[in-house]
């Protein structure tokens, strides 16, 4: 087990739920904790927003890493996948960054500017909510590169920007 933790592609393969699943947790639970009107529940889903949200790095960083390992152990489609999961994730983590900020802003908010904290909270919540459709279109092409099972149509044609070390 402790071996396979030094292999960036099974490294990504395990956290790479976290920012899609975690943000999920952490949407419903903002809008349980705005509903509430509670204080120390928007700041807990704003911290479940926030790691969640930030929780993309790592995965990114491990995606990267594995790359060339994964591109020599697929098919052709699966090829066109991978390259297609890497342009989503390049030109999207920074919706995630984004969002893990906003998320420690409304932290602070709570505590440094209480009449912006609902509106914070609010703004988070949007921005989130929308984020769960950006980590799912990243991971839409990822499930594909090794899945043929979910694979319903032709992969994309590569995009002339790429430019990857094949």
């Amino acid at each position: 087990m402790i071996e396979h933790l030094s292999k960036p592609e099974y490294v990504h393969v395990l956290l790479n739920a976290l920012p899609v699943h975690g943000l999920a947790v952490g949407v419903l639970g903002l809008v349980i904790a705005l509903l509430s009107k509670t204080r120390a529940a928007r700041v807990t889903a704003l911290a479940l927003v926030m790691v969640s949200a930030a929780s993309a790095w790592p995965v990114y960083h491990y995606g990267e890493a594995g790359y060339d390992r994964v591109k020599s152990m697929v098919d052709e489609a699966g090829d066109k996948w991978l390259d297609e999961h890497m342009r989503r994730g390049e030109q999207l983590i920074y919706v995630f960054y984004v969002v893990a900020a906003l998320s420690a802003v409304g932290i602070v908010g709570e505590f440094a500017a209480p009449k912006a904290a609902v509106p914070l909270a609010i703004a988070t919540l949007i921005l989130a909510a929308a984020n769960l459709g950006v980590g799912g279109y990243i991971a839409y092409a990822g499930g594909r590169v090794r899945h043929k099972e979910f694979r319903f149509e032709a992969p994309p044609e590569p995009q002339p920007e790429q430019h990857h070390d094949d």
